[in-house]
């Protein structure tokens, strides 16, 4: 029992320590050189390990990364931004930023960027970055930072230092990569230099020239001294020469003399020989002199020649020169003249079009208003007319009705005359007739005027007017219960005729005298 104890026991103990193996094997971490590995969770302080291995506790610590790699910003000012010497520019530099690993950095590293993109650590340092190089680029002239870009790239990274440290990054390397202007200015500055450049280089290839010609003078007169030395050095040589040869030949005359006795004629020879020896030393010495007289007056036609066309050659540069600025300077008038004036053209073409567009609203304005007018004044002519019209049917109805009240008093006396002859009956409407029509077109009478627009409408107020006068008519035979159609057949056809002809025609033309006089037809104007 106490054996199986014990192995239990062991059996335990070994299953603990492989339970530990496993958590510390699942909390095993190591981090690479360009990462930093946060563990927190146990104690107070958060453990960083870059570079190295560790163990994190599964379940009461946490692991998060900081990436510690060199990331690129590229920075640019938005906008153009105007320098000390108010000329607006714009610039492009290039920013190399990381965390940084001093504990202080690392841990405000560590509030700011934990976990976060490396996109969103760019643009927040960019932003700081443009800001302060805005700032820098106010406070320096063009000229400076066009001609000491190292200078401003340290202004801007000394000034942004403190600012990024503030999040735990550290500037790494800041080139300004271009710097440019709309207005050419930077292109001026160039073209400047270029022509002081060109200009000492014409200059000093001036003097080059000068100094070759000089050595090649030097040099020629040397090689001619040379010659003429060499040249006198033969002459003396031949003179040698030539008076050992005479004296030779003296020798050789006195030998001859001595041989023939004759000391006279040696002496004459003698002296012949000298004379000879003589007028030929200073004939050689004469042509020699005249040699170098030649030479020395060819040297000095060159060197003056060589003189005045370095003198003549260097005005000439200069008037270039000074054509060339003077070109240049016009050229740069005319093109600010051309500038002026295309912009004073366009300012006035603005304001044309304003006075143009201003005066097409107004009148179309003008037009809409005009239009409303008329369509209101139409409208309440049409208003004005459709009551008049409703005023006159009403009274129109009105008499109608009317006469069907004295229709029906006649049908009335037509049933207590129930024995009268036809002839009376008819006759008694025929008489009643021109009264009827009367009523109906007295309303007219008392409207002073109408007006009706539209095609037809007097014929159709007149034809409203005998519609009704029939009408009423009409319901007067029915009540009667006579046939106008069987009065017409009857014997007192004619008679009946003559006198309803007659009372038709009066009617009619009281309607339609109404009608001219009271009714203005008008037009539609739709």
């Amino acid at each position: 029992m106490d054996f199986i104890l014990s192995h239990l026991g062991l059996f335990g103990v070994i299953i603990a320590v492989i339970v530990v193996l496993a958590i510390m094997a699942s909390g095993y971490v190591k981090a690479p050189p360009d990462k930093a590995y946060i563990i927190s969770g146990i104690g107070k302080r958060a453990r960083v390990v870059i570079g190295k291995a560790s163990i994190k506790i599964p379940f009461f610590e946490r692991l998060d990364k900081l990436d510690l790699s060199l990331m690129s910003v590229d920075v640019k000012t938005a906008s153009a931004v105007p320098t000390a010497d108010y000329i607006n520019i714009s610039v492009d530099a290039a920013v190399n930023v990381k965390i940084s690993l001093d504990p202080a950095g690392l841990e405000l590293a560590q509030q700011n960027f934990l976990n976060k993109e490396r996109n969103y650590i760019v643009s927040v340092a960019r932003e700081v970055l443009e800001g302060n190089m805005r700032e820098i680029v106010g406070t320096m002239e063009l000229r400076e930072m066009v001609s000491n870009r190292q200078k401003f790239a340290d202004k801007v990274k000394e000034n942004a230092a403190p600012d990024l440290a503030k999040m735990g990054l550290d500037v790494v390397s800041f080139n300004v990569q271009n710097f440019t202007d709309s207005q050419g200015v930077i292109d001026n500055l160039g073209i400047d230099n270029i022509s002081k450049i060109q200009k000492d280089a014409s200059i000093a290839r001036a003097n080059a020239d000068r100094d070759v010609a000089v050595a090649r003078a030097e040099a020629d007169k040397q090689s001619n001294d040379a010659k003429v030395a060499a040249s006198l050095e033969i002459a003396m040589k031949n003179n040698d020469l030539a008076i050992k040869q005479a004296e030779l030949k003296k020798l050789s005359d006195i030998k001859q003399a001595e041989a023939d006795a004759a000391y006279k004629i040696q002496e004459e020879e003698q002296r012949k020989q000298i004379e000879i020896t003589t007028a030929n030393a200073n004939i050689a010495r004469q042509e020699k002199e005249v040699e170098l007289e030649t030479q020395k007056i060819a040297i000095q036609e060159r060197k003056l020649d060589a003189e005045v066309r370095k003198q003549a050659e260097a005005k000439k540069f200069e008037q270039q020169q000074r054509a060339d600025a003077d070109l240049y300077t016009r050229q740069k008038e005319a093109e600010a003249k051309k500038y002026e004036d295309i912009q004073n053209a366009e300012a006035e073409l603005a304001v044309r079009q304003r006075e143009a567009e201003a005066l097409y609203y107004t009148a179309e304005q003008q037009a809409k208003a005009e239009r409303a007018r008329a369509e209101a004044a139409k409208y309440a002519a049409e208003q004005e007319a459709e009551g008049i019209r409703a005023k006159g049917l009403a009274e129109a109805e009105a008499v109608k009705a009317k006469a069907l009240a004295e229709a029906e008093g006649l049908d009335k006396k037509a049933e207590a005359m129930q024995k009268m002859q036809e002839a009376a009956i008819l006759q008694m409407y025929f008489e009643k007739l021109p009264d009827i029509a009367k009523a109906v077109a007295e309303p007219l009478t008392n409207i002073d005027s109408i007006t009706m627009y539209g095609e037809g409408n007097t014929a159709k107020l007149v034809s409203d007017i005998t519609s009704s006068t029939t009408q009423i008519s009409n319901g007067l035979l029915d009540g009667m219960g006579i046939s106008l159609k069987d009065l017409v057949g009857s014997v007192l056809t004619g008679r009946a005729i003559g006198a309803g002809i007659g009372a038709s025609a009066n009617a009619a033309e009281l309607a339609e005298s109404a009608g001219s006089e009271k009714v203005v037809p008008v037009p539609d104007k739709n």
